[in-house]
């Protein structure tokens, strides 16, 4: 462990600025205020260091914090370059956590910054997308051997993690966080549907009632992008690659059909895949004069900008967050925050509330992982008692009161 406090950031003197969003959010996280205050005095955390990932914005900060409160050194840098908040990284440096990160920093500068965090020698790993957890099984293999543990919150990350797994190349226990059902069932459907929506809205200003979405891919994250796309009064077409899902796309009321019969539908085309090359040449060919790229899945791959690139004629910044394509037929294509996640790179992320669960769960894993040293390589689920007791502190702390069985209830449901 490195005992220096060094940190890269773009100005510290945004930090008033930056106090105030973490504020904000900190009054509307109500399970991870009470982590805070239950643990901070036994300090277990104290004598690690900490090593986040993640959308460098209020909500995270706030986690960072409880995590510091918790005893432990916290070196942070972002997981996507257009989602870092100059201002309330000044305000983490404020409070003696290390960041390293500036927005719209280069790939490059993106990289070296990652190399910054695992410079200051880390215990832990939070990480979101799986580039740290990468990072130490490529260039940095011989320091993942003095990982205890981490865990991950992203779809995307958590395959990563199998692949290497997979092939017995993981080195240390990763904490499946995105599978934990206080995750999935409400960050996933609920945070990605609202965020999302509250971006496009945003940068675009434009109307969704009466249009037609075309959303591609129905995994928890799809199921609340296409909810909420239904509840704004648009149309929504479904695109699947896996049957069982396009099943439930149907019976969810929505169309479901090939993206290349769906192209010349779509006003707005949301990726929310995980995966690389979703929308293509093919289906840019066939889309109609205005039609709105964003992507919600996770790195800027979805969306092929090689093939946007190759096939328009002009292509011009109209707005902030918004670049305009030409096509050789004169068709102009919208493409939202670079194709990165467009409610980061043109929003704020999920709501407070939402992430709240989501954080508690990741600061509970750290701390598990600690006490339980002996979790070998692998990737494992969040334990079950962990999940449950996030969802308990959330309802206490809405004053909600929910029934329980009583012993011969529980019998009869334990008995055969």
């Amino acid at each position: 462990m490195s005992s220096a406090f060094s940190y890269h950031i773009k100005d510290i003197s945004l930090a008033p600025e930056g106090e105030k969003k973490i504020e904000w959010v900190k009054a509307h996280m109500p399970v991870l205020n009470r982590l805070k205050k239950i643990f901070e005095d036994d300090k277990p955390l104290k004598g690690y260091t900490v090593a986040m990932c993640l959308h460098l914005e209020a909500k995270t900060a706030f986690l960072a914090r409880v995590i510091h409160s918790w005893g432990a050194k916290v070196v942070m840098c972002a997981s996507n370059p257009l989602s870092t908040q100059d201002d309330v990284v000044a305000a983490l440096v404020k409070k003696g956590i290390s960041v390293f990160a500036i927005r719209g920093s280069s790939e490059q500068d993106y990289i070296n910054y990652l190399h910054m965090v695992l410079d200051q020698e880390p215990d832990l790993l939070i990480d979101d997308g799986g580039d740290l957890t990468a990072l130490l099984h490529g260039d940095r293999l011989e320091q993942a051997e003095r990982i205890i543990g981490g865990c991950e919150e992203t779809t995307t990350g958590i395959r990563r993690l199998c692949a290497l797994e997979k092939e017995g190349l993981l080195k240390f226990p990763m904490i499946a966080v995105n599978n934990a059902q206080c995750k999935y069932l409400f960050d996933n459907r609920y945070g990605t549907g609202q965020s999302v929506w509250d971006a496009i809205n945003s940068v675009t200003n434009l109307i969704v009632a009466g249009k037609t979405v075309v959303v591609i891919g129905y995994g928890w994250c799809g199921k609340g992008v296409a909810l909420r796309a239904k509840g704004l009064g648009a149309r929504v077409i479904v695109c699947e690659v896996d049957p069982i899902r396009a099943n439930e796309a149907l019976m969810d009321g929505y169309e479901v059909m090939k993206l290349s019969d769906a192209a010349p539908k779509g006003d707005y085309f949301i990726t929310v895949t995980g995966n690389i090359g979703v929308i293509r040449e093919e289906h840019y060919k066939k889309m109609k004069n205005g039609a709105i790229l964003a992507n919600a899945g996770h790195f800027d791959v979805e969306i092929d900008k090689n093939d946007l690139d190759k096939i328009s004629v002009s292509k011009r910044i109209v707005k902030e967050g918004i670049e305009e394509y030409t096509l050789a037929n004169g068709n102009k294509i919208y493409l939202l925050g670079e194709g990165r996640l467009v409610n980061l790179a043109c929003g704020n992320g999920h709501p407070a509330e939402i992430m709240d669960m989501s954080f508690a769960l990741q600061a509970m894993s750290i701390k598990f992982l600690v006490e339980n040293k002996k979790i070998g390589p692998g990737v494992h689920p969040v334990p079950y008692e962990i999940d449950r007791e996030v969802a308990k502190i959330r309802l206490q702390a809405l004053g909600i009161e929910i029934d329980t069985m009583d012993r011969k209830q529980k019998d009869y449901m334990e008995s055969w």
